[in-house]
This record gives structure tokens, sequence and C-alpha cells, in this order.
């Protein structure tokens, strides 16, 4: 099991924006590639970013593409998504994951999320 923890989701108006983070508990997030997910009622979660352990960004969904940022800060252990004109079909529960690679095929755990509501 590789444990993460999400935060920093909330409300936001649309066109407005926030940073979700990720934080590892019990190893090194380093090490790893790092996977952003939202989870929309009645769906099934999709990825939506992925960067690799060398801090290379692998993909980025189309419907993000553009307005998402994914970003990781080894030195402080935390990978970071930042969402920028925001809509209304963003909001969503959001997760991180950690695999070996941006396949996200090995994934071993998730976290709780961190739930973003895009509204006026």
């Amino acid at each position: 099991q590789l444990h993460v923890e999400e935060s920093g989701g909330g409300l936001v108006q649309p066109g407005g924006s926030l940073r979700l983070s990720c934080a590892a508990s019990g190893f090194t997030l380093d090490d790893y590639a790092i996977g952003w997910f939202r989870r929309v009622p009645g769906e099934e979660r999709a990825g939506i970013a992925c960067i690799t352990s060398d801090n290379v960004v692998a993909w980025y969904a189309a419907s993000v593409k553009g307005r998402f940022t994914i970003s990781r800060d080894n030195s402080k252990h935390i990978a970071y998504l930042d969402m920028n004109s925001l809509k209304p079909e963003d909001s969503a529960v959001y997760y991180c994951a950690a695999d070996q690679t941006c396949d996200l095929s090995g994934i071993r755990g998730w976290g709780p999320g961190t739930q973003v509501t895009v509204s006026s």
C-alpha cells in the first residue's frame, strides 16, 4: 500500500483557481510517478494528469490540458495540481496516486480525496 493524502479542495467560482497538494505517508513520494484523478458521482474515476519521478510531465487528459498544471517539489516531497479557468464540470473528488510509471496500472492505494466544487 502506498498511502497518499490530498488537500486543497474547496468551493470556487467558475473561472477561478485552486491548487491541490499530494503528500505521502510511509514512503518517499520522490521515487514514484504521481497521477491525479477525479471522480464525478455516478462515474468512474478518471485520470487527468501524470508526472514522472524525475519531474517530466507525461500526459494530461484533453479535458484539462491547457488549464491544469501538474508539478512536484521533491525537496518537499509534495506533488501539486494547479487548476485554472475552472468550470462547473470540473467539480469532482480529486485523488492522487503513486505508481512506478505514468501508465498508472499498478496503483496500490488511494487517499481520501479532496472535494472541488465549482459553482457561482
